[in-house]
């Protein structure tokens, strides 16, 4: 997937289990569990607004995105 999620990276910097990070953003573990692994195929600008204010990062921060393996362009066109 191109779009990687980096909430481990920001968790591991502000020395914050996962369970406090979903409560204080008020999703399950779960839904958490599938965004930070990147199952997820949409986050809700609320979700990740709140991530940032209860992690004190940017959306940068938690998010980049890499070129897929088959050299793709993010068009999709090459």
């Amino acid at each position: 997937m191109p779009v990687v999620v980096d909430i481990d990276v920001m968790l591991a910097r502000r020395k914050m289990p996962v369970g406090e990070l979903a409560q204080r953003v008020g999703i399950t573990p779960a839904n958490l569990a599938v965004l930070k692994n990147g199952r997820a195929k949409a986050v809700r600008f609320s979700t990740l607004e709140a991530l940032c204010e209860v992690l004190q990062c940017q959306p940068g921060d938690l998010l980049r995105w890499e070129p897929d393996a088959r050299g793709q362009s993010p068009s999709g066109t090459g």
